[in-house]
């Protein structure tokens, strides 16, 4: 009988490894920390789907560098908001509306638009921020969001590398 429960359990956990790569493998990519102070390999840029850009990274604004803004609006691919400064667990601290409207006025001045994606930097967002963020219109996105999408980095900077992503 306890061979049974084993066999069993390994068959299980083989069926949602195997479930969970097919859903990787045909759900769309994404990249993160999309700017202009980060270098970014067009191959990755043209091969995801949705691109989480990071309005002003190590004090380099998005809007002083319009044609990197018309560039990226040019590959016709969503764009989403990836935090305002990107720093470690920005949105793990106590954050308001006034806060979040910095990365959105940034982003619309470059792009055109509000953005109504949002993903943390590092994947770190208080219950409080999140409530923030929901209730100015944003879709948030994080961890789940992480497992089910192959997510690569500029600056291949990610936990796992973008040739290890591309393997899963």
């Amino acid at each position: 009988m306890k061979n049974r429960a084993f066999i069993i359990l390994i068959l299980l956990a083989v069926l949602v490894f195997l479930g969970a790569y097919i859903i990787r493998a045909i759900s769309s990519r994404e990249i993160d920390d999309v700017s202009p102070a980060v270098p970014c390999s067009e191959e990755i840029l043209m091969k995801s789907d949705i691109l989480w850009v990071v309005p002003v990274f190590e004090n380099v604004s998005i809007v002083d560098y319009p044609e990197w803004c018309e560039y990226i609006l040019g590959l016709n691919k969503s764009l989403g908001l990836h935090g305002v400064h990107h720093t470690f667990e920005e949105f793990d601290y106590d954050r308001n509306v006034s806060y979040l409207n910095i990365g959105a006025d940034y982003f619309e001045k470059c792009f055109g638009f509000k953005p109504n994606l949002f993903k943390p930097p590092h994947l770190a967002l208080s219950e409080k921020n999140k409530k923030i963020i929901e209730k100015q219109g944003y879709r948030v996105k994080g961890k789940f969001n992480q497992i089910i999408h192959k997510v690569y980095h500029c600056g291949d900077s990610g936990r796992f590398s973008n040739k290890f992503i591309d393997l899963f």
